[in-house]
């Protein structure tokens, strides 16, 4: 028997989330076709962690295990070769027997993408939230601030989410403002929230980010901000974001 890990980069636009789910295409399901077509075996391929339909990946990982003697290299070419273009294996190795994509996690890190236009951009449609606000950056950062540590986000965490504990921990969290790399040299402005946590509760980054929208369109304040915090309660907070500005960048492990 052996544990192979994979490194997995996708488009969320066309898939129903990750998790497999009954006559809709997931991310989980697709790889999985591919790996049973490969090796002959129906296999259970572990995540990270769920990402929901129309978030990206970056750098999303997952594991299985298989008696198949296809090297690693072999099997990253062809799955490659099996799955569609809007998802794809960065890497295939083999790991130790105990690994496990999601439990062996030790923290993850998600970035959310903001952009500034009062025009239609196509190369970022379902790829960016597009704002026609011009966000106060500093405002903004100093809310950030506030979140960084442990705290109950039940603020921030989908209704009728059921976890054994709404404490989370943000080790860091910057927002930051560039230009949109799709659009030089036209200067469209981009804000990117960018969050590493040992742990995310049900649409927390999204709910975080139109937190932090809200502050920088000056709608709310740092004193609003931090009473939404206390408050433990989603009805306090505002709208969640749309999924399609998140992207999951990176397991710890």
């Amino acid at each position: 028997m052996r544990n192979i890990k994979l490194t997995i980069t996708y488009n969320g636009t066309g898939f129903h989330g990750w998790q497999s789910q009954h006559r809709v295409r997931t991310v989980q399901a697709c790889i999985e076709e591919a790996i049973s077509t490969m090796t002959g075996e129906k296999v259970k391929l572990l995540g990270s962690g769920r990402t929901d339909a129309g978030v990206h990946a970056i750098c999303q990982v997952a594991n299985f295990l298989t008696n198949s003697k296809i090297p690693v290299r072999g099997m990253e070419k062809g799955l490659n070769s099996l799955l569609l273009e809007d998802v794809a294996i960065i890497s295939a190795t083999e790991v130790p027997l105990q690994f496990h994509a999601r439990k062996s996690a030790k923290g993850k890190t998600y970035r959310y993408r903001i952009v500034k236009s009062d025009k239609r951009l196509p190369l970022l449609h379902r790829k960016a939230w597009i704002t026609r606000r011009t966000l106060k950056l500093a405002s903004m950062q100093e809310v950030a601030s506030l979140l960084l540590g442990t705290h109950d986000f039940s603020s921030f965490m989908a209704a009728g989410s059921s976890v054994s504990t709404t404490i989370r921990t943000i080790n860091t969290i910057e927002v930051r403002q560039t230009l949109c790399p799709e659009y030089l040299p036209c200067e469209f402005e981009e804000y990117q929230i960018e969050i590493n946590a040992n742990g995310f509760l049900r649409y927390m980054v999204r709910n975080i980010t139109a937190l932090l929208k809200e502050v920088g369109c000056g709608r709310l304040s740092s004193r609003d901000a931090s009473a939404i915090v206390k408050a433990r309660n989603r009805a306090a907070s505002p709208p969640t974001a749309p999924a399609w500005g998140l992207y999951l960048v990176k397991v710890d492990y």
